[in-house]
This record gives structure tokens, sequence and C-alpha cells, in this order.
């Protein structure tokens, strides 16, 4: 068994890495001093891993939706719902389906074991059949026909589906109620089997646990599996996004917008254009940056207001959003506010503040085990890792930041969405 030891001087805290024999990437953050435990358990399958090949072997298109349905299969089994299992040891467990992954999880304060291993038997546990199968469609339906309800989910959607010609990340994580009729066991199985392989997956476990206590689980609870090769398969996605502006009637109080600006996303950012891109974010957009303040004095946005990097296997762009009633005037005042750094350049005095605030951040959710887990899981999937994510936010140069502004947030190339009330003008 293959153990390591990742130290950070900076943060003064340490993990372990475990490569265990059974295929599955094992990372262990004990934290001296916490009553609480948190694991997750991911594996590399999203929405969008619509179409793959094993091995080499044929393509093969499966329903969309598919990996959402497989999570919530997933908790089933002969012998009851593992939510019930859980609810006996007192742990609060859940689980979701992102575009890029599927994670499973729980936390506790005590019987870590008895949770740890509901966790690990369940997750390699499949058991589907047609009757469960047909009996999870009426549900998903009813979820997906909440979402397409819900004003903040259909701003997002509308966004995406005008940023994107072909990538599946226009596609709802959920599918459709016509693609999820489409799913069968055999289906089910068939992508269980390709993705939840353990070497495709990967394990974090946060807080009052120990390495030894962790692995000696592992040990006995996975089951070893063959590696094999996966090839994902995306249509060629154009730079330019499809149109620069959507709209959709929504009984809303007060409309809500999005601001997509589209990446080319050749290969997933790496610690260093990470950290770059996140104090640039900070600098133009949190709420101290002076195009905040210029769209909070104007009457533009609220305290809604966010933005984030949104990023995935072939997709990338920054989201600026929330709610305004003036949502065109405000997308357009943050379009003119990214020309004008870009032309005139940025701020030193908002780059410093802004790397100490990312910093801070970064070092401060050092103390939350769930967030700790879920980070070094998301750095994983990446092909990144957590402390040298820190570094490379401490080491990031003012000139780092001013070289990453010119590659991204082209101007020309967003796109606007907007839901709001039907009978506003």
């Amino acid at each position: 068994m293959n153990i390591s030891e990742i130290k950070s001087a900076r943060a003064g805290d340490s993990y372990f890495k475990v490569l265990h024999p059974s295929g599955l990437t094992v990372y262990v953050y004990p934290k001296e001093g916490y009553n609480s435990a948190y694991a997750i358990i991911g594996t590399k399958y999203g929405s969008v891993n619509t179409c793959f090949s094993l091995d080499g072997g044929e393509k093969i298109t499966v329903p969309d939706g598919i990996a959402h349905y497989l999570e919530h299969k997933l908790f089933e089994s002969e012998d009851g719902d593992a939510f019930a299992r859980y609810a006996k040891t007192g742990a609060s467990a859940n689980a979701y389906t992102s575009f890029e992954k599927t994670c499973y999880l729980f936390s506790c304060t005590d019987k870590f074991e008895e949770s740890f291993e509901i966790l690990l038997d369940f997750v390699q546990s499949p058991y589907f059949t047609a009757e469960t199968v047909a009996k999870e469609q009426g549900i998903i339906g009813q979820e997906i026909k909440m979402y397409d309800d819900s004003p903040d989910w259909r701003v997002m959607f509308n966004m995406l589906e005008n940023m994107y010609h072909h990538h599946p990340v226009k596609i709802d994580i959920a599918g459709t109620v016509e693609s999820i009729a489409e799913i069968t066991a055999e289906k089910l199985y068939q992508c269980y089997n390709t993705f939840y392989n353990l070497n495709n997956m990967a394990l974090c476990v946060a807080g009052n646990v120990t390495v030894d206590q962790v692995l000696s689980i592992c040990d006995r609870m996975l089951k070893p599996c063959e590696k094999h090769t996966i090839e994902n398969y995306f249509e060629d996605e154009p730079y330019e996004v499809v149109a620069p502006y959507v709209e959709q009637s929504f009984p809303v109080s007060v409309p809500l917008f999005n601001l997509g600006f589209k990446e080319n996303a050749d290969k997933p950012l790496d610690e260093k254009r990470l950290a770059h891109t996140d104090i640039l974010l900070e600098m133009l957009a949190s709420s101290t940056s002076e195009m905040y303040q210029q769209l909070m004095d104007d009457g533009l946005i609220n305290t809604s207001f966010s933005f984030e990097l949104f990023e995935g296997p072939g997709y990338r762009s920054v989201i600026f959003g929330g709610e305004s009633r003036a949502p065109k005037q405000a997308a357009e005042q943050i379009k003119q506010y990214i020309a004008k750094v870009k032309a005139e350049g940025l701020s030193k005095e908002d780059f410093e503040n802004a790397r100490k605030s990312v910093y801070g951040d970064v070092i401060s959710a050092l103390n939350s085990v769930g967030s700790i887990a879920n980070t070094i899981l998301d750095h994983h999937f990446n092909g990144n890792e957590k402390f040298t994510y820190i570094d490379a936010v401490a080491d990031t140069t003012f000139e780092d930041v001013q070289q990453r502004l010119m590659q991204m947030l082209d101007v020309n190339n967003c796109t606007l969405s907007v839901v709001k009330n039907g009978e506003e003008a």
C-alpha cells in the first residue's frame, strides 16, 4: 500500500494520500481536538458523461439524466434503504450529482466506524430491477418539473443553452421527463460498471479519525477492481456563444439575471491559473470592489449579487448574477467595467487586498471538516492538490493576475439570461 504524507508549511497542517490496493485513492485528514468526522466518496461521473467507451470498445450513448438517476437508485438494496441504516447510527447523510461527478457523504459526531461501513457498503452494492427503476421515474419526473418551476434554475440553464452549442453541460443534470423514460436497469448497470470502478473514484475522510482507523475499514470493505480505460466523447464546441440574450417570463417579484462569459476549455486550470482566476474575480466583483460599489450605488444589484468560475470537462465560463430591477443595464455596466480595466489596468492595492482575502478564506476553510474533504476531492478530480493551490494563492503576483485578465472575460463573447415577470415592460 502506497501512503504519503502531504504537508503544508504555510498552513501548518498535513494529510495523507493512500493508493489503496483496491484501486481507490483515499485521503485522510486527521483534525486533532475535533469531535466530528466527515466522509465523502465520489466518482468522476456526472451528467455530461453520456457518450463514452470502455477499454477502446464501441462508443456508448446513454440517456440524459442517467448519472443523477443512478445516484438515487444506489441508496436502495434488497435489504432496504441506506438512509434508514444511517438513521440508526445518527449520521447525517446526503448525495449529489453535478455536471462532472457524483458524490456520497455523511457527517457524524459518534459511531463513525458504523457509518463509514454503510457508505463503503452501499456504493459497492448496486441493486436495480425493472420494477424499482420504473418506480423512480415518477419521483424524478416530479423533481424535474419542480426545477422547471424554479426561476433560479431556469435563469442558469437558459444561459447555458444560450452559451453552448453542443456541450451537454447545457442539459439539465436530471435530464428530461422524456430522457429518463428511456432508462432501464440494464443501462444503469452498464453505467455503474463503467464509472463506479474504484480506480475512477476517490474518498476523503476528515476530522476526528486516524489513518489506521480509516484504512482498517477500507481493507475490510473495499472490493479490488481491475483498472479500465474510460474515454468520454464531446462534440467540438465553438468559441462563440450561441446568442447574446435570452429572456423568460416568470412570476418573480424582482427580475433575475445571469451574465456568462464563455472561455476556451481545452484542459482544466492548474493550481496556479486557478489561483490567478480566483484572485482576479475577487478583485473585480467582491463586495469591496469598485464594480460592486458602482452597481449598488446605481441601484442595479442588491446583496444577492454573486460570481463564480464555472468549469468542468470541456467547458469553462465566469458567471455574474443575482437580482436586478434593470438586468440589461447591470450587465452592460459589468461589461463596461471589464473593458475599462482591460484598457487601463488593474489596481495594485486592489490586488493585494484580494490576494489576502482569498488566502484568508482558504486558510480559514481548514477549520471545517466538510470544506476540507469537499475541496480535496474537487482538486483530485481536476488533477490538482489542495496545499499546492494554497501556495499558488500566496505566490500569485500582480503581473500574473493582469495577464490572466487578458486571457478571459471577453466582453464580445458573453450571454445574458433574464427571468422577469411577464407583466413588466
